[in-house]
């Protein structure tokens, strides 16, 4: 019985000293920005620390090259998405995961059951594991040091696919940006100045950066609230000139094909429905690239404005603007569209994608 109380005792101890301070103690003196999540930078130890308060809850996680390599050939452009996700934190012990459920294979039904079946029949994607470091209340400091400046946009399966050499990240030359990295209501904006190191097989490379041994590119991790539910899907029709959004939807009825195909579309609203021409409640503004120079800055502006016929013809009325990004402004903050004006060595064309 002796032995029994003292394994409990030390059990309790041992508990109690997994997070020995509040997250207020623990961060004092550290750099905080509010916002979405919460973050702190501890410039004298070049860490960086999340702060969790909604375990279980989605949210949207995407990823860019913010600062990129130049040349058309690899295809590592600014601007660049490298992915988006749904993700949602999840603690287990002494860690909180940051996991990736399977939505490309769902069950769209009101039975709990079925939904779960689906779930439980397909891997989901833990994209990362945190160290708790401290803890007040249901709030949850995680320390995000080594996930900020992981080759999230796969750049070294890049240049290796395009016969460039292999390259890893170098975590000595490479840190969380706080400089560029920004907070708001809605969305958390967190950046890293990213250096590679490795031996340059290829031409394109060499072409592009200074020492053919190395280069720094910035990565961009945003984490953005999802939008309400009000949204209406609507499926893709393959005269939209634009692919789909696609998921495996295991809850159709038998006679139906499960392959689900959606068009991806602005949510667009008339603000005053019973009129055949109205204004929208929220127009598609495409914000300009300050940085583009005349006289093409204008001849964008101009060519991207004939979409307004599109959208006249379909009833809405000054539905679809274009803006040149205001000074000061982000250009990879997720609320904006943005229309980016990227350099390259040589020619080379343009794409488009979406959140």
């Amino acid at each position: 019985m002796t032995k029994l109380i003292i394994i409990l005792l030390s059990f309790t101890f041992l508990s109690s000293e997994s997070y020995a301070q509040d997250i207020e103690t623990f961060t004092k003196g550290f750099n905080k920005k509010e916002g979405f999540i919460n973050y702190y930078w501890d410039d004298s130890k070049g860490k960086l620390y999340l702060e969790i308060s909604k375990l279980e809850e989605e949210l949207l996680y995407v990823n860019y090259l913010s600062a990129g390599v130049g040349s058309n050939d690899i295809g590592l452009d600014r601007g660049q998405i490298g992915g988006s996700r749904i993700i949602k934190f999840v603690k287990m012990g002494p860690k909180v995961f940051m996991v990736q459920p399977n939505y490309t294979f769902r069950a769209v039904s009101n039975n709990s059951e079925e939904v779960k079946s689906i779930e439980d029949a397909f891997a989901k994607s833990t994209l990362w594991g945190f160290s708790v470091v401290a803890q007040s209340g249901y709030r949850y400091l995680i320390d995000a040091s080594e996930f900020i400046i992981k080759d999230s946009h796969r750049i070294s399966q890049r240049l290796m696919q395009r016969k460039q050499g292999s390259f890893k990240v170098d975590k000595k030359s490479s840190s969380f940006d706080n400089s560029n990295s920004k907070n708001f209501p809605l969305n958390s904006e967190l950046e890293a100045f990213l250096t590679f190191r490795g031996v340059a097989t290829g031409g394109w490379l060499r072409s592009v950066s200074p020492d053919s041994e190395t280069f720094s590119v910035r990565t961009r991790h945003s984490f953005v609230q999802l939008p309400d539910d009000g949204y209406t899907p609507r499926k893709f029709d393959p005269r939209a000139g634009y692919g789909a959004m696609t998921f495996y939807d295991y809850a159709s009825p038998i006679e139906d094909d499960l392959h689900v195909k959606y068009i991806r579309r602005h949510r667009l609203i008339k603000k005053y429905p019973n009129k055949e021409m109205s204004e929208a409640v929220e127009p598609i503004i495409y914000y300009l690239d300050r940085g583009v120079p005349e006289p093409v800055k204008s001849a964008l502006i101009e060519g991207a404005s004939w979409w307004n016929k599109a959208f006249e013809a379909a009833g809405f009325k000054n539905a679809f603007q274009i803006k040149v990004l205001p000074e000061g402004a982000d250009m990879l903050d997720v609320r904006y569209n943005v229309i980016q004006w990227v350099h390259r060595s040589t020619r080379g064309w343009s794409y488009g994608a979406s959140v």
